[in-house]
């Protein structure tokens, strides 16, 4: 490849950078995209939409750029918590780690590979890329001393970096256990593998168990339920109310009929406990709605009577079998729909119990609740039986962070889970060796003339072959490499973890090994699969086969991070595929409320931390092979650092906190990208017959190694264990300031699996019956309550 096809890809990513940027900054301003572009602000702040046709919202616009730089560490850790503050220190890592690498790499090691050779240069545009590498300076050249001082200030300055963002990050983690408000999650133990017994059930057992072995801190538990048709009827109830919420507002707004009873009204009429179906009334001296009006009302009305035919199906089950309640084992007597209260559904329980019935409901897990901090530490962390596969415990995820379905899989079988998923990975991972392989074959112009015979005069075309050669590999590439998250999720799902964090960073880790091995090693040692194991076969071999073959691919990877890198941070920021949901709701479905925080998105950690490591890697690994690849790279993680800014500030909605549990991640993928460059730095050096660069470089690998091991002793522990001092400080505080009671009421309905609607249905009856009792004020008076209300806030979308 020449510089002229590298030219050619740059031009093209820079040009889709271009037109994306430019489209984005005019589609944010439209409010029809409020919910796309701006949903976290929407769920957290009041917006008053009130934003009339501009010109300026046709115009494109900086402005979002100058916000995501302005925006400081404390705003970004109000909208994102720690875990998006840690996610932005990696981009900020790798900003100033390339920035060094650039300037001693560009302005030293480049012009000493360009004149490695006594030959006759072409110009600039002509040249190949590979005198630009290691590989154009010839053997026993006494300019290696230039490349080995290159590594030693590249790997010192990483290791100094990276020592100062693990200090901070720690404390910040720390910070974030003791300052943050009580977290249920301190107090509470997951226990697993609860042994069954044919006398009692098994919230009995847990009961004992923790009432006989920790008799002073045990509060009390809360067990976990079988997963079913009760889950399926929350469901169906919380659509069905979203349903009639939106009725209403519609209602309100255009003074229908309401379509449940026919009446000009502002609250929804409860349907009788003996309706079987619900029937749609007309008046004559209302306003008669259009025709696609009726068709909507009507689709909505059989939505309500199927889910209401559901509720009267399962009322009836329940009386005749006396089926135990889902919430709490009490037996469920039916569901009524109160009348004038219909936005509330109740799950009765009586005092009596089933204890058949409730153990078959149960599963054996509970979340168990003690009285301090310090007590739930030991709990989760001492063995509590001598059989180690009964009673395990472990600290309980957040609430909001439990994934309740994996909790119904026995603990038995999670190994073999594990097991299987790890095999399933190795597999998908060799049979992508095919697609790798294939774009392999597009960067090599014989090799593809030789199999493809007709396209020998079209690759004729200067354009043509520049394009074949450094822009469409890429590219195809990074389509193959989006079904990679999806599989590796589906992967740790399936592996049984029982939070979403750690599933999460399950995949992430999954997609991390997976892009190192298929983007880099498998696209270093190119050829035919065989080849590609046979290469493997002596150890001692693979420093000198990576130090042939990383330089002739570098030119690969710089075409891959102008595709996979700028592009893709552009796509990004668009948000092509909830773009696309919103306006088929809006303007196809005809839908204009927005969604609820239920559609809201989290940050991809598990697809974006994988691509920063794997460009890290390719840069540290590239950085003195082939410095060109580093201003490319730099590039990237400025728009990185603007972009991920801006989602976070406007877009993502934090559902959990795992306080930077990605980050010794981070740490060990960047000393293994630290220790692979040196490993290929030593087999280049031994190629070329450089002595003295290879002696220099072996202390270097044991140094940086050292460095690692310094580091996992020295804040390591902090990620896997919290502290005990900082938590029985914590609990003393507590108990001066009293409050323990609060804490144990929080604690009783912090874990629920099937949580009701009650709390929100009741907080939206009471806004609605303020809105309905506000509608009676003078007009005037309400604008100018809402004028001087200093907490509404409205988002200016032509800014």
């Amino acid at each position: 490849m020449d510089i002229g096809a590298l030219l050619t890809s740059a031009g093209i990513n820079i040009a889709i950078c271009v037109v994306l940027l430019s489209l984005y900054s005019i589609l944010r301003k439209q409010p029809s995209n409020v919910s796309v572009y701006f949903m976290r602000r929407l769920i957290s702040e009041p917006i008053k939409h009130s934003d009339p046709f501009r010109f300026e919202r046709l115009v494109p616009s900086a402005s979002w750029i100058v916000r995501a730089w302005q925006a400081t560490n404390e705003e970004i850790l109000a909208a994102g918590g720690v875990d998006a503050l840690v996610f932005l220190r990696i981009v900020v890592f790798s900003i100033r780690v390339f920035i060094i690498a650039a300037m001693i790499c560009v302005f030293l090691l480049l012009p000493v590979n360009y004149y490695g050779q006594e030959m006759q240069h072409k110009q600039i545009h002509s040249e190949s890329l590979e005198v630009f590498t290691i590989g154009n300076v010839k053997e026993g050249s006494k300019w290696f001393w230039t490349h080995c001082l290159a590594l030693y200030v590249i790997s010192c300055s990483a290791c100094v970096l990276l020592h100062f963002e693990y200090k901070n990050i720690t404390k910040m983690r720390l910070a974030h256990i003791t300052g943050s408000p009580v977290n249920p999650s301190h107090f509470t133990v997951l226990v697993r593998s609860i042994p069954c017994s044919q006398n009692h059930s098994y919230s009995k057992s847990v009961e004992d168990f923790f009432s006989t072995y920790y008799p002073a801190s045990y509060v009390s538990h809360q067990m976990v339920y079988r997963a079913g048709r009760v889950d399926k009827l929350m469901k169906d109830a919380e659509k069905m109310y979203r349903m009639l919420k939106t009725i209403e507002s519609t209602t309100k707004k255009s003074y229908m009929p309401c379509c449940l009873c026919g009446k000009s009204t502002h609250s929804f009429e409860a349907l009788n406990n003996d309706a079987e179906s619900v029937e749609i009334k007309t008046s004559s001296d209302e306003l008669q709605p259009s025709q696609r009006e009726k068709k909507l009302k009507i689709s909505e009305q059989k939505d309500v009577e199927k889910i209401y035919r559901k509720l009267k199906t399962i009322e009836t089950q329940n009386k005749m079998s006396s089926t135990p309640g889902c919430l709490c084992g009490g037996i469920m007597h039916y569901f009524k729909m109160l009348k004038k209260e219909a936005e509330s559904v109740e799950c009765k329980t009586s005092s009596d119990r089933s204890q058949p019935s409730q153990t078959d409901k149960e599963r054996p897990a509970a979340f168990v609740f003690f009285r301090t901090r310090y007590a739930a530490i030991v709990a989760a962390q001492v063995l509590q039986s001598s059989n180690p596969m009964l009673w395990v415990t472990q600290l309980a995820p957040e609430p909001n962070d439990v994934y309740w379905s994996n909790l119904s899989i026995p603990y038995k079988q999670v190994w073999l889970r594990k097991i299987a998923t790890l095999l399933g990975a190795f597999v998908f991972m060799f049979v992508f060796l095919a697609p790798v392989t294939f774009v392999q074959g597009l960067t090599q112009l014989d090799q593809l003339r030789q199999t493809f015979p007709f396209l020998k005069g079209i690759l004729k075309q200067k354009f043509m072959n520049q394009l074949v050669t450094g822009y469409l590999p890429s590219v195809i590439l990074m389509l193959f490499m989006y079904a990679v998250p999806p599989t590796m999720m589906l992967f740790s799902t399936i592996e049984g973890n029982v939070s979403h964090s750690e599933r999460k960073k399950s995949a992430g880790i999954k997609v991390l090994y997976f892009t190192i091995w298929n983007v880099f090693f498998v696209n270093v040692l190119s050829g035919s699969i065989i080849r590609q194991l046979s290469v493997f076969s002596s150890f001692r071999d693979i420093p000198t086969q990576l130090a042939k073959a990383v330089p002739t691919q570098a030119t690969f990877f710089t075409t891959y991070v102008l595709t996979s890198g700028w592009a893709s941070l552009s796509c990004e920021v668009i948000q092509l595929f909830p773009l696309l949901c919103n306006g088929f709701r809006r303007f196809i479905l005809r839908r204009q409320e927005e969604p609820c925080s239920n559609h809201a998105l989290t940050f991809p950690h598990h697809t974006e931390i994988p691509r920063l490591l794997l460009f890290g890697l390719l840069g540290f690994t590239c950085s003195i092979m082939a410095p060109l690849i580093l201003p490319f790279l730099l590039v990237y993680f400025f728009l990185a650092f603007l972009v991920y800014r801006n989602q976070i500030l406007n877009v993502y909605v934090p559902k959990y906190e795992s306080g930077g549990q990605f980050w010794p991640v981070v740490h060990n993928t960047t000393i293994f990208s630290l220790v692979l460059t040196q490993v290929i730095a030593l087999g280049v050096f031994g190629i070329k017959r450089s002595p003295v660069a290879s002696g220099f470089t072996i202390p270097l690998i044991f140094l940086t190694l050292l460095f690692n091991e310094y580091c996992r002793q020295r804040f390591s522990p902090v990620f896997k264990r919290s502290p005990a001092q900082v938590l029985i400080e914590m609990d003393k505080q507590d108990e001066n300031w009293g409050r323990a009671e609060e804490i144990y009421k929080l604690l009783r309905t912090a874990y629920c699996q099937f949580p009701l609607l009650s709390l929100d249905l009741s907080t939206s009856q009471e806004l609605s019956m303020a809105g309905n009792s506000g509608q009676n004020k003078d007009e005037g008076s309400s604008k100018d309550q809402e004028s001087h209300n200093p907490d509404l806030n409205e988002i200016k979308l032509s800014s």
